[in-house]
């Protein structure tokens, strides 16, 4: 899948800034079609969002396509979850309408544990998932 770069971001929401490199974001994957980076307000170490580059406001906006590959991607990001960051199991949210807080498509992956975590800084999971 490709996209002409028109068809990226071009709103002023926050995911279309991160895409757009306005503002800076721990990535860890990115391709043409999304980026996936870890979210700065963690529920829980790992916590990662899946976003397209083009924008979607969400998933009755979406092709199936796009949909389709991001399933590939969160297949491939938990992998790297249980890897390095000993996960062992994922939770997928994502909203749409009144809970959607930002109207930009995203996929909210939460890595789970047996063992309860102490919350880290995002700066060292990033160093976790990146090395």
């Amino acid at each position: 899948m490709e996209y002409n770069t028109f068809e990226r971001c071009d709103r002023m929401d926050i995911f279309c800034k991160i895409i757009n490199g306005e503002i800076p974001s721990y990535t860890i994957y990115e391709d043409e079609v999304v980026k996936v980076f870890l979210d700065v307000n963690p529920d829980v170490n790992g916590h990662t969002l899946i976003v397209p580059k083009k924008h979607i406001l969400d998933i009755y906006d979406m092709d199936k396509e796009t949909l389709n590959h991001i399933f590939e991607i969160t297949k491939k990001i938990d992998k790297l979850l249980r890897e390095k960051l000993k996960a062992e199991g994922l939770t997928l949210v994502q909203n749409n309408g009144l809970l959607q807080e930002v109207k930009h498509f995203h996929l909210h992956l939460k890595p789970q544990y047996s063992q309860k975590q102490t919350l880290k800084k995002v700066e060292d999971v990033y160093k976790e998932l990146t090395n």
